[in-house]
């Protein structure tokens, strides 16, 4: 491996565009074996261009070079983070780190690492991932990625062969490992299921048939715990516990809620028709975790002649998920389809194990998992399968759906039969329109949980909701529905289908690649709107003057409450929007305006109920009577906004996430949501609604006893520290409704909200100018690298602190031109 810094006054001859190009045209070919379980023949290699914040430019000669130079970049700066995730791609967690531990939630909602290793060695063992692999396209992953997938695996072991690990995270560990094409395309598919499979896994390991449940052995105790609110052996609640509809309608609302979930998103992009160019633009905001597996890492493929994508990938993926290329722009932001469905089984009396269709006994398989438990041994767990899918105990805590001598349920995940995300994100970066993503996507259908925003420019803008959804239609539910299902499908779109009947199966369309499933015709679609926009909540309102209806209830609601978030939005957008003649700086402006809407709606009323207290005083919830009468001023004076110097934010955030959490929607409001008006119903604070007086005190209280002034500056008490360095960061909550997400568990005695677990990621506000260029600016929140001893694992982190950009160099004269350009060659050894 060569690396070299240029010096300037050679750069252009050493490092010219067509002397890289012609040097990978001297690399071997790489052949296709897309499920091969060595990586590869030997040969393969990449040329990376670091410029500013440790970005790398790829270029390689074919998809094969260009996964071994993705693969090679990855592992450089987030080995220990990647070589945890295939720890728990291959049911390892509770061998190496203890069974009781939990994962970081990545790569599925398993609560400990017990049931993380019992869900995904059984994917494993099952050879499910082998058949994915070897289905051939549009149903299964094409050629590229198949050889993109090689090449990343070839990449990361050729980097853990040719480097010593220095993260302190993972230095030393027996678990880091090298990867095969099987590992890698397992985590495609850990991604897929996330929205189905994924959120049930401590339901499936749990379910056990009730002639079968015995008391937990010692090993059983240590390792399974009380998650998803199942008994830790049996998984069994009582019949009475799925009884109540309204509690299990709310339950399921609660479980599908987009806007709890620890990733979101806001998109929006602009047509031509507004801007002062003419072409269109995009802002991406996606809100994912900040540390952990699910982060995003920044790069340029480029294949000459064939594919030129920047943007931000999902660690271990070998594409960009979310980026621009020469003529088009796309973000993704979380959808409100519901990815799964149960089917409600009627058993064979005489075995709980079997089922009927149609009158007629199907017996369930028997999945036989042992995962080593680090000082206990192995644990041996069965679950079980049907033509559905598997058998699941319970979807969380609040929705329990006990396995009886009657009656077991089973989870339908169509997405466990799509390893083609891949393909799309592959797709979107060669589209060169927006006419050409909404193709690209009709093509691969791989969206298992997230909507499409794009922009080209041409000024062309797109809104779709291109996801993988069970082809349940309203028709469907209607017909096939359980009692339970009648409650949960008009709450949150779970449909609950009657298992004994064959003709309450989902359905297909004739234009989806597999079978029940939506076809892409039936997904909603914008075109071409002054704007699109979306903030998690479902595809109604992406223009708030063209809303989309006539979908079935599974892609979301119509004609429903908006989230604050989603109100704030459209209103900035459709501002915007208005005005015209937008650029690329009125994107970094809207990004980093942290204008709080719950502030522009209460804010003043909350400061006049306060003021409006007898003798300034309020009871407090331990009994208490706490002077309040500071908290009106700063109340009154704050700017509505979440800047790092905002006084009075933080004092309104606290007390605004009690009043809310505690005060139903028709108590806090006096206009009530009109459909009619969305975006600005819900108003006008109750001044004399209950609560308010009390979450005045319990706040003040709160504050006080941590040290913390009603009026001090937001960024004092919501930061993070890198290398010892405190950085503020400014943002809110998805209680305020602030486009720039940011969410910190609260710690008081620790200074407020310390540590950010999820929020603004890979920002990126792209446009087009009329020059061969696109014009970019990014920023990756939390930075390119894991490694604490990485330049490059807290730079962006401060420019996000000083509310700054990076300037994409996306051209090769852009990217020739960085004062920090570095070249590395990895190769792989024969």
């Amino acid at each position: 491996m060569l690396r070299f810094r240029t010096r300037p006054v050679l750069r252009r001859v050493a490092l010219a565009g067509a002397a890289l190009l012609a040097s990978t045209a001297a690399l071997p070919h790489a052949s296709a074996a897309g499920g091969d379980r060595t990586p590869s023949g030997g040969g393969l290699s990449a040329v990376i261009r670091y410029t500013e914040n440790g970005v790398p430019h790829i270029l390689a000669k074919d998809y094969a070079h260009l996964g071994f130079g993705t693969g090679w970049a990855q592992a450089r700066d987030q080995v220990c983070v990647l070589a945890d995730g295939f720890v728990t791609l291959s049911g390892e967690r509770s061998r190496w780190f203890g069974a009781s531990a939990a994962p970081d939630g990545s790569l599925s909602s398993a609560a400990g690492n017990l049931s993380s290793d019992l869900y995904f060695k059984g994917v494993r063992e099952s050879g499910t991932i082998e058949r994915l692999m070897a289905v051939p396209a549009p149903a299964g992953p094409g050629r590229e990625v198949r050889e993109l997938m090689r090449g990343w695996a070839a990449g990361y072991n050729a980097w853990l062969a040719q480097n010593t690990v220095t993260d302190p995270a993972c230095k030393g560990a027996g678990w880091v490992r090298p990867v095969t094409v099987p590992d890698v395309a397992a985590r495609t598919f850990a991604i897929s299921v996330l929205g189905g499979q994924g959120r049930g896994v401590d339901g499936i390991t749990a379910a056990r048939p009730p002639a079968r449940a015995t008391a937990p052995g010692p090993s059983a105790a240590a390792g399974t715990g009380t998650a998803a609110g199942t008994d830790s052996t049996s998984g069994q609640g009582s019949a009475a516990e799925a009884a109540d509809p309204a509690a299990a309608a709310e339950a399921a609302r609660e479980f599908f809620d987009t806007t709890r979930y620890d990733r979101g998103s806001n998109a929006v992009a602009f047509a031509g028709s507004t801007t002062a160019d003419g072409g269109g633009l995009l802002l991406g905001n996606p809100h994912y975790p900040w540390q952990g597996g699910r982060r995003f890492w920044q790069s340029q493929q480029t294949i000459p002649g064939e594919l030129n994508v920047s943007g931000g990938s999902l660690l271990g993926t070998a594409v960009v998920n979310i980026g621009f290329n020469e003529k088009a722009a796309w973000s993704h932001t979380v959808a409100t389809g519901t990815p799964l469905n149960l089917h409600q089984l009627t058993l064979d009396p005489a075995d709980p194990t079997a089922y009927l269709v149609d009158g007629k006994p199907e017996r369930m398989t028997e999945r036989k998992v042992s995962v080593q438990v680090a000082g206990a041994g192995a644990v041996t767990r069965s679950q079980w399968w049907t033509r559905y899918g598997p058998v699941v105990s319970g979807l969380g805590p609040g929705l329990p759906l006990p396995w009886t001598a009657g009656t077991a349920h089973a989870l339908n995940d169509p997405n466990a039969l799509n390893l083609r995300g891949t393909d799309t994100a592959l797709a979107l970066g060669r589209a060169r329109s927006v006419a050409g993503m909404q193709e690209a996507l009709k093509r691969t259908q791989g969206l298992p949980w997230v909507n499409t925003v794009a922009a080209d420019s041409a000024g062309g803008t797109l809104f779709t909701q291109s996801q993988v959804l069970p082809r349940i239609t309203d028709e469907l539910a209607a017909r096939c529905s359980t009692p339970l299902g009648r409650a949960t499908y008009p709450s949150a779109g779970l449909a609950v289908l009657d298992g004994s009947r064959s003709d309450c199966a989902p359905g297909s369309d004739p234009d989806a690649v597999q079978p029940g499933v939506f076809g892409p015709g039936r997904a909603p679609t914008l075109r071409d709107a002054p704007y699109a926009e979306n903030s998690n909540d479902s595809a109604w309102l992406a223009h708030a003057d063209r809303p989309l209806t006539g979908y079935e209830r599974i892609w979301g609601t119509i004609g429903t409450p908006r989230s604050l978030r989603t109100r704030g939005a459209i209103e900035d957008v459709s501002a915007m929007a208005s005005r015209g003649g937008l650029t690329v700086a009125d994107l970094q402006r809207q990004q980093y305006a942290n204008r709080a809407p719950a502030g522009d709606l209460a804010a003043a009323d909350a400061a006049r109920a306060c003021a409006a207290l007898p003798g300034g005083t309020a009871g407090a919830g331990d009994g208490s009577t706490v002077d309040v009468s500071a908290a009106c001023g700063v109340l009154a004076s704050w700017d509505r906004t979440t800047d790092t110097t905002s006084r009075g934010a933080l004092l309104f955030d606290r007390f605004w996430r009690r009043l809310t959490a505690n005060t139903a929607p028709r108590d806090l409001w006096l206009v009530p949501f009109s459909a009619a008006d969305p975006v600005r119903t819900p108003r006008t604070l109750d001044r004399a609604a209950p609560g308010i007086g009390r979450a005045l005190a319990d706040t003040v209280l709160e504050l006080r006893a941590a040290g913390i002034a009603l009026d001090a500056p937001l960024g004092a008490h919501q930061f993070v520290v890198r290398g010892g360095e405190r950085l503020p960061v400014g943002g809110g909550t998805e209680a305020l409704g602030v486009w720039n997400k940011i969410e910190a568990p609260w710690n008081a005695a620790g200074g407020g909200y310390a540590e950010v677990a999820h929020g603004s990621s890979h920002i990126q506000a792209v446009g087009w100018n009329g020059g061969r260029c696109p014009v970019a600016r990014t920023l990756l929140t939390y930075s390119q690298s894991a490694d604490p001893a990485s330049a490059f694992h807290a730079d962006q982190t401060r420019l996000f602190s000083q509310e700054r950009w990076v300037t994409s160099r996306f051209c090769e004269r852009d990217i020739l031109a960085s004062p920090q350009l570095t070249v590395v060659r990895p190769r792989e050894r024969r």
